[in-house]
């Protein structure tokens, strides 16, 4: 379950509750984005642009635009891409819309009103907006949302689509999930990651995250799929990140997920695939049979780590780590949040061994890194949800207690932690970075600027609703979503902020 899905979650929670780099060159001024979720391939959320400590208290309101669609839960969970002078937004009904970046006018707008949980979004390629819908994947072109293709890609009625795609050298990367709008971790869903042709839609290959066998129960079990774009490396390779194995922690004839027995592969796990063809390079598990919903789903980064080659994750076992790229070994690994001595559960599980219950779990499905990690190349910075589990049985369990966020500076060399800073709730959405600084949201609605080297908290602004998307910053203007509308007076909108010049 990825973070549209937690926060959902979280808004239901709330509702009960309440019924009872350096500063930039002239020349990088007119950076005109990248078009990637991740904004580059190798997914850093480094932004280009002139905002910086100096001039960070002095952004402005600029505009609002209202968010068309409503899903599930919310009305928006991915971050808007930019190209050229305009925005491209998806919203959690999947509708797609270009936004002037100048002026917040609504330029055109693609309607498909197909509820999606998200994280969704679009990624914009060679005069085309690529994205997808929780049925197909599309491709529309960028000048007048004209849809050019589409292609169905969900076996059946328990799969769907709910990420933002990836793209590299004429390919599209789009991967469905055992999740849809109707329903969730049903029996016989099981997670596909597809390579499609750019200008046609045709499918290229597949690599099935999980075996479509779903460790010999199909009736009962599912998992995997992949919720965040690929990272590419640039030769030739694709690094990605896979969901979780269910059901959690089991059902009453299968406690502790003994239907599906083993680590079941390739779930919560890193992955490199050659990006041509899809053959496996190698894996690594973060946590073999899972019984808590701990997807290591997050966007992996790639990056140097201490001057070697690496791929930086996590995922919401509170784990972020820094891979060989070549090899897959691990190089540092460091637990974030809240852990309280359950992070071998699943193991525990695997073997037979008995798991004491009722027990209190750390981090619980709302917890660890749900959502993108940003980094200058030196520093991560990872936005992290502290929220318990309550586990009663190996078959029962109760949605959150308090849930809390922060926001972490680990050393992209070692590991080790530079600074950490509470948030005022959960960081549902993305860290961005932009010269000397870390952008972040939170749940409750406000967007935050911390100075990158030592967690000062810089600029902060309140949202007109609450957010569990990243900003992305294109010049002098910062665009901030705020979809999350849990209370009454609250309006979904996309809000730009400038520093005037």
């Amino acid at each position: 379950m990825a973070v549209s899905m937690l926060a959902a979650t979280f808004v239901a929670v709330v509702l009960l509750a309440g019924c009872g780099s350096s500063s930039a060159s002239d020349e990088e001024a007119n950076f005109t984005g990248s078009g990637y979720p991740g904004i580059d391939a190798a997914n850093t959320r480094q932004a280009e642009g002139t905002i910086d400590s100096s001039n960070v208290i002095d952004l402005e309101q600029a505009w609002s635009a209202p968010i068309r669609g409503v899903g599930p839960f919310g009305s928006y969970a991915s971050t808007p891409v930019i190209d050229k002078g305009v925005i491209y937004s998806q919203d959690l009904a999947s509708n797609v819309q270009a936004i002037s970046l100048d002026s917040g006018e609504i330029l055109w707008t693609r309607a498909y009103e197909q509820p999606d949980y998200g994280p969704n979004g679009v990624v914009v390629a060679q005069g085309r907006v690529y994205g997808g819908t929780p049925t197909e994947a599309f491709a529309l072109d960028q000048k007048t949302g004209k849809q050019v293709w589409s292609t169905i890609l969900p076996r059946n009625e328990h799969e769907g689509i709910n990420m933002a795609p990836g793209f590299e050298n004429g390919m599209v990367y789009i991967s469905t999930v055992p999740v849809n709008a109707s329903e969730s971790y049903q029996g016989g869903g099981a997670g596909t990651l597809w390579a499609l042709d750019a200008k046609t839609g045709k499918k290229r290959w597949h690599f099935d995250t999980v075996p479509k066998s779903l460790w010999g129960n199909p009736s009962v079990n599912s998992g995997g799929g992949v919720w965040y774009p690929p990272a590419f490396d640039g030769e030739g390779s694709l690094y990605v990140g896979t969901g979780n194995p269910a059901p959690f922690p089991g059902d009453e004839q299968f406690p502790f997920g003994s239907s599906r027995p083993g680590p079941n592969l390739y779930t919560n796990s890193l992955v490199k695939l050659d990006a041509k063809t899809g053959k496996l390079d190698w894996y690594h598990q973060v946590t073999p049979h899972d019984i808590y919903d701990w997807d290591f789903q997050g966007p992996p980064i790639v990056m140097k780590v201490g001057g070697r080659q690496a791929v930086v994750a996590g995922g919401k076992s509170g784990i972020v780590l820094a891979a060989d790229r070549k090899t897959g070994k691990v190089l540092w690994q460091r637990a974030v949040g809240t852990h309280n001595g359950h992070d071998e559960d699943g193991l525990l599980a695997m073997r037979g061994e008995k798991i004491k219950t009722p027990a209190t779990v750390y981090p619980g499905a709302l917890g660890g890194v749900i959502a993108p990690m940003s980094t200058d190349g030196s520093t991560v910075f990872v936005p992290v949800v502290n929220s318990p589990q309550e586990i009663i049985s190996g078959s029962e369990k109760q949605e959150p207690g308090p849930t809390t966020g922060e926001i972490v500076a680990l050393d992209a060399a070692t590991g080790k932690v530079k600074w950490s800073e509470e948030l005022g709730s959960p960081a549902f959405g993305a860290t961005t970075v932009v010269n000397d600084l870390v952008f972040v949201t939170s749940y409750e609605g406000a967007v935050s600027a911390f100075t990158k080297n030592s967690g000062q908290v810089v600029w902060r602004e309140k949202l007109p609703a609450g957010s569990n998307s990243g900003v992305i910053v294109d010049g002098n203007t910062l665009i901030a979503p705020a979809g999350i509308a849990s209370q009454a007076g609250q309006k979904a909108q996309i809000l730009a902020y400038r520093v005037n010049e």
